[in-house]
């Protein structure tokens, strides 16, 4: 029987259906409900991804940490049982403290005691502009929802300090730069047979781009996502400007430099639309990290968001990057990158992947690549 008593979060005025706190308005077993943070050196020395997430109707909550510096990526992942504290943001020796929402953060590793020269790390993370929405997210496959995500995103600055390899680094703002992104609803999760919908709309290609920018007294959001014949299913360039109504740019277009042999871009122009003074952003690629190394993004085979692995389990690895990983060219990457826009220069996050068929950048299918 279930246990139906009020959750701490039950006390607010919060609630948007008829039910606990506690329970979620779908019974889809892939509703979640989680966050990113970036935390990256302005001269693509390190970066730093942080996440926390909360699968309701798995009763499971993970987290996890990776960082990469030169050609290593070190990860700390931790998974365990939903309990009742939503306002408790903290897995195995990884938290995330809301001091004021949607403006100041603490993101925190506690070291491993049989590893004191393992990744460890105390961060506060400060918006610099208000949040922004992203466009909403919805994806099908044949007549069924697979996806339908609400999405927020902002960028800020960083300072405290991050541990590794027994060397201490000091995080200040003028150096260190952020982003996040908020999001939840429903998206797949491993576990589940997708039937004869999956079997009768295979995945042709997928071609994505995330990329929220800091540009000193601005902020730039653009965002694209087509399917394998370059039909955009999701779009959007804004430029938020405090104090001013934010400005939408158009329809982007990207030009990107794959490095040869690979879909792993090294650098690219995205055309931004604005019809009264058409702009490009410049984009330069400092370092790079695949989501599906370290940080549970599909299509890992060595951890997975959601996946119950028991209780207070706790993983810590380090990944050669040197080495070849083949599951990390199917996944999504993180780059962070340095960005001209207007005369402008600022840092960011070119989060993308293409993967499959891409008739607009001359990929023909899984195993094509750039020439």
């Amino acid at each position: 029987m279930a246990d139906d008593r009020p959750v701490p979060l039950d006390e607010y005025p919060v609630h948007q259906v008829p039910l606990s706190m506690k329970h979620v308005a779908t019974g889809d077993r892939n509703a979640y409900d989680r966050c990113i943070f970036h935390v990256l050196d302005r001269e693509g020395r390190a970066l730093l991804i942080v996440g926390l997430g909360v699968y309701p109707n798995l009763g499971v909550t993970d987290a996890y940490a990776t960082l990469r510096i030169d050609d290593t990526l070190h990860a700390v992942r931790a998974s365990d049982a939903l309990g009742d504290d939503r306002m408790r943001l903290a897995v195995g020796p990884l938290r995330i403290g809301v001091l004021r929402p949607l403006q100041d953060f603490r993101l925190t590793c506690d070291p491993d005691p049989d590893d004191p020269d393992g990744l460890s790390f105390d961060i506060g993370w400060t918006a610099s502009f208000p949040a922004l929405w992203e466009p909403h997210h919805q994806q099908r496959r044949g007549d069924r929802l697979t996806l339908e995500g609400k999405r927020f995103v902002q960028a800020g600055r960083c300072h405290g300090v991050l541990r590794i390899g027994g060397t201490e680094i000091q995080l200040t703002p003028d150096h260190w730069a952020g982003t996040r992104d908020r999001s939840w609803g429903v998206r797949p999760i491993p576990g589940e047979e997708g039937g004869r919908l999956a079997e009768d709309h295979p995945t042709e290609g997928f071609h994505w781009i995330w990329c929220p920018v800091h540009l000193g007294d601005r902020f730039l959001m653009v965002i694209v996502q087509e399917d394998a014949d370059g039909y955009r299913t999701l779009n959007d360039a804004t430029l938020v400007r405090p104090g001013r109504r934010d400005r939408q740019l158009g329809w982007p277009q990207a030009e990107i430099t794959y490095r040869p042999g690979t879909r792993h871009p090294e650098r690219a122009l995205v055309h931004l639309g604005d019809p009264r003074k058409p702009q490009e952003l410049e984009v330069e690629i400092l370092t790079s990290s695949p989501l599906a190394l370290g940080a549970g993004y599909p299509p890992a085979d060595d951890w997975q968001h959601g996946t119950w692995r028991g209780p207070g389990w706790t993983d810590r690895r380090t990944y050669d990057l040197t080495e070849p990983h083949p599951l990390a060219a199917y996944g999504v990457t993180d780059h962070a990158a340095r960005f001209r826009l207007d005369g402008r220069t600022g840092h960011g996050i070119f989060e993308h992947g293409s993967f499959g068929r891409h008739d607009p950048s001359g990929f023909t299918g899984f195993d094509s690549v750039a020439g």
